[in-house]
């Protein structure tokens, strides 16, 4: 397998060094800078540039600029989804984030894993887990979501989490790591 083919596999590659995958970093950078110099306003500028970046336009998809991107391609959204300011989408595996989900500023969604030795580390091994998140769900402000998590629909996740586990639809979790507080009742009136 070619290092595309092993970070596509979720298996150890060559995420630093590997020539094909620095081209196709360097292109998303680009893509992100330019993307991130338009006005906040100009929602044409912004719905070209995700295009690129993306390979297709999330239907009313909203986002608040600063945004990163590790490489674009590997980012799968629903409809009505919006993003906060200076959220970074670390897409070395796909991400997919259902219809509906908020997500607040400074948000992290890293699907890189690196080695514990260092020798592995220095030789530029890392592993890409794919992240999911469910339809309608809230995340708070300075959340991480770490790699090969799977967060169900109906969830909310609070300030400040990092989630390093998988998240049962409809639940309430908050901490570092992040722990279900409680489930959410979505038949339930409004909260006070």
């Amino acid at each position: 397998m070619n290092e595309i083919e092993k970070m596509k596999a979720g298996v150890w590659y060559d995420a630093n060094y590997n020539e094909e995958l620095l081209v196709l970093r360097r292109k998303a950078m680009s893509l992100v800078s330019k993307l991130n110099q338009l006005d906040g306003a100009d929602f044409e500028g912004q719905a070209k540039y995700i295009r690129e970046l993306f390979g297709y336009e999330p239907e009313n998809f909203a986002l608040v600029l600063p945004f990163i991107c590790d490489y674009g391609f590997n980012i799968r959204l629903g409809e009505y989804v919006f993003i906060n300011s200076s959220c970074y989408l670390m897409d070395g595996a796909p991400i997919t984030i259902g219809s509906h989900t908020f997500i607040g500023p400074f948000c992290g969604f890293y699907t890189a894993a690196h080695p514990l030795q260092y020798k592995h580390r220095n030789k530029g091994l890392e592993k890409a887990l794919p992240i999911t998140v469910g339809e309608n769900c809230w995340f708070g402000a300075n959340v991480s979501v770490m790699p090969g998590v799977t967060i169900g629909s109906g969830c909310v996740i609070a300030a400040g989490s990092v989630v390093t586990k998988d998240i049962p639809d409809n639940s309430l979790a908050a901490g570092v790591p992040a722990k279900v507080i409680r489930t959410i009742d979505q038949d339930a009136d409004l909260d006070e």
